[in-house]
């Protein structure tokens, strides 16, 4: 059974579990595939509580241990930021945790030339924390916006979903992608699990996970859920 730590925030919690059942589609109810998710929507604020760092730490760890009580054979986290937490939550949590960070780039190194221009659109706890560019460094230039980018459109689109205003957040974040585009980026990693929903909200899943400019980590996130599950 996939254990779900979701809750930061509700809705990328809940488009994370619908992308396992798309990627499900088509089969019997009993070809699903088990899982648990666990809506600990009361774990503390990530990006502001970064000097906090055992506040969260603690939150985090209650849930993952709620899920491996409930027989659950590993935990997938849909939120990028929670994964500044991810060593010492490990060392915490006896069954496997997948790292979403880590499986982003291995997906981009299996798909993209060494040194590509990659784009990050993320939260600035994120970027701060170095969440991507401890992989990404190591063989591609990770590009954010600039700081007016990052307030105006990026941050701005990630507190629209969150609000539940998803066509107001995908009008918000398209000056933040233009801006990676013009900077020749190959792929866009959509390094907040708000973002996937401004983006693709109004488009098919197909096209959404056949998308030439974005990685959505939610997805390939799902994906990696699935060859671990089976």
């Amino acid at each position: 059974m996939i254990g779900i730590l979701g809750g930061m925030g509700t809705q990328a919690g809940l488009d994370f579990c619908s992308k396992l059942a798309k990627l499900n589609r088509g089969k019997a109810d009993q070809k699903y595939p088990l899982f648990v998710l666990y809506n600990k929507s009361n774990i503390p604020d990530r990006k502001q509580n970064l000097k906090k760092y055992n506040k969260v730490l603690k939150s985090l760890i209650e849930g993952c241990k709620f899920l491996q009580e409930n027989d659950c054979k590993f935990i997938s986290i849909p939120c990028n930021t929670a994964h500044y937490w991810y060593k010492d939550l490990k060392k915490k949590i006896k069954i496997p945790i997948l790292n979403m960070p880590e499986i982003v780039y291995l997906n981009a190194k299996n798909n993209l030339k060494k040194n590509s221009k990659i784009g990050l659109l993320a939260t600035e706890a994120t970027i701060k924390t170095g969440v991507y560019s401890h992989y990404f460094n190591k063989q591609f230039l990770l590009i954010s916006p600039n700081t007016l980018l990052q307030q105006r459109s990026v941050n701005k689109s990630i507190k629209l979903v969150k609000m539940g205003k998803t066509k107001e957040a995908e009008r918000a974040i398209k000056p933040a992608v233009n801006y990676l585009i013009k900077k020749k980026c190959k792929k866009i990693i959509l390094g907040c699990t708000e973002l996937p929903i401004a983006i693709f909200a109004y488009k098919s899943f197909k096209k959404a996970k056949l998308s030439k400019t974005f990685m959505d980590p939610n997805l390939i996130l799902a994906e990696a859920s699935m060859k671990k599950y089976k």
